[in-house]
């Protein structure tokens, strides 16, 4: 995965080990705080722990997107909110890792929804070890050419359901909705978050054919770029009156683009 982004021009920073005996991480972070967080099996890793983890069949079948998290003040007051609105959602867990120069980082997370964590609903989470600390491991955003994560891009089966369960959980506004044919996508935006809501436009869609393989959930994350000129896109859309650019699908192994 670090290969494959760095083949597109983007740097990324290994983070070590999670403490599951399952999963180790790299990220790229931006300078808004967001980032990408590149998961893997470790090495020599327990086969029960790899298993029981939320995105094993996610990691085993080299999906690309596979969720994604939202930082919150208080993990504990979200939660009760959340459950008021009629929403599943799991009790705050304590976890975290050691970096590979030994610092230890420490974090709260709560799984929102039913399906795997943080797939159609993000993910809570809270830092108790200063947040720079985990996101910036380096002491600075390992790239500046894009401001941070603006769009997280959800395969979903059915657009309209998909928007009453957002709007039930974060009180939004109706839904904006349109066609992308090159993306081969029905979207919907709700409200002014992050969040773009995507069904298959048709049965053989490569939307169709992941949410088959892996069920709903991200499928695309899109960036706020600065420096727009030192990147290739394969392809350009519109969403919603803006450009999104896009890297070679091809090349990268999973879809990614910048605006």
């Amino acid at each position: 995965m670090q290969a494959r982004l760095a083949a597109v021009g983007i740097a990324s920073e290994y983070g070590g080990p999670h403490s599951n005996h399952a999963t180790e991480m790299a990220l790229t972070s931006f300078p808004d705080g967001s980032y990408l967080e590149l998961i893997a099996i470790q090495p020599n890793a327990d086969s029960k722990a790899v298993a029981a983890h939320a995105w094993s069949k996610l990691m085993q079948g080299d999906a690309g997107p596979c969720a994604w998290a939202v930082r919150v003040k208080d993990v504990a007051a979200e939660v009760e909110r959340l459950k008021a609105a009629g929403v599943p959602v799991g009790q705050p867990m304590r976890s975290g890792r050691a970096r590979p120069d030994g610092v230890r980082l420490d974090w709260e997370t709560a799984q929102v929804g039913q399906e795997p964590n943080g797939t159609f609903f993000p993910f809570l989470i809270r830092d108790f070890t200063p947040r720079k600390q985990r996101a910036w491991p380096a002491g600075k955003p390992s790239t500046k050419d894009f401001s941070g994560i603006t769009r997280v891009v959800i395969a979903v089966r059915d657009l309209d359901e998909a928007v009453k369960r957002y709007q039930q959980a974060y009180g939004l506004t109706r839904p904006i909705k349109q066609v992308d044919r090159a993306f081969g996508a029905h979207l919907a935006v709700v409200g002014a978050g992050p969040v773009v809501l995507a069904a298959p436009l048709t049965a053989d869609s490569w939307i169709a054919a992941r949410i088959e393989q892996f069920g709903e959930g991200p499928c695309a994350f899109v960036l706020g770029v600065r420096k727009a000129g030192r990147y290739k896109a394969a392809m350009t859309t519109r969403w919603f009156g803006a450009d999104i650019s896009w890297f070679d699908p091809e090349k990268l192994g999973w879809r990614l683009g910048f605006e």
